[in-house]
């Protein structure tokens, strides 16, 4: 039988925005602007995405990397939304149908003199070695960074 293991992962992480909070607070509510920073890198190509903002809300982000390529699934469920305020969600994710991870993610809204400092906090449980919790850490820092030219 193979072995069996779960791997626990909490991590934070802080980004400043020279914008509104209400501004950085549409780049998650709104699909239109969110499918701006959200979506994969290249090569990766959207297959499924659905955004339904609001307490109770799904979020779907599936696509491919390339040319039969492998697919990962981004399957969100929004349990808290405050207005400008903060967002805390669960999330799965899958690649090529094998569940890596679940996750539960908050993030909070600051206004600062300069704009908004976000803060995430995310706490993971990873499966059977299928990703490394630091290729989750530098995805989400990477993923904060593609906020900053939409909103700025």
């Amino acid at each position: 039988m193979t072995e069996r293991k779960l791997t626990h992962s909490t991590f934070e992480l802080e980004r400043e925005y020279k914008a509104p909070v209400a501004k950085v607070f549409q780049a998650f509510a709104d699909p239109a602007i969110k499918a701006k920073w959200f979506d994969g890198p290249e090569p990766w190509r959207p297959i499924e995405s659905a955004l339904d903002f609001r307490e109770g809300g799904h979020e779907i982000n599936e696509g491919q990397f390339g040319e039969g390529g492998p697919v990962s699934r981004f399957d969100g469920t929004y349990h808290e939304i405050v207005e400008n305020l903060r967002i805390v969600y669960s999330y799965e994710m899958r690649v090529d149908g094998a569940r890596l991870s679940v996750s539960l993610t908050s993030i909070v809204l600051t206004p600062t003199d300069a704009g908004t400092r976000l803060t995430l906090t995310e706490q993971g449980v990873y499966f059977d070695d299928l990703e490394d919790p630091e290729l989750r850490i530098e995805g989400m820092r990477e993923a904060l960074e593609m906020i900053a030219p939409v909103v700025e």
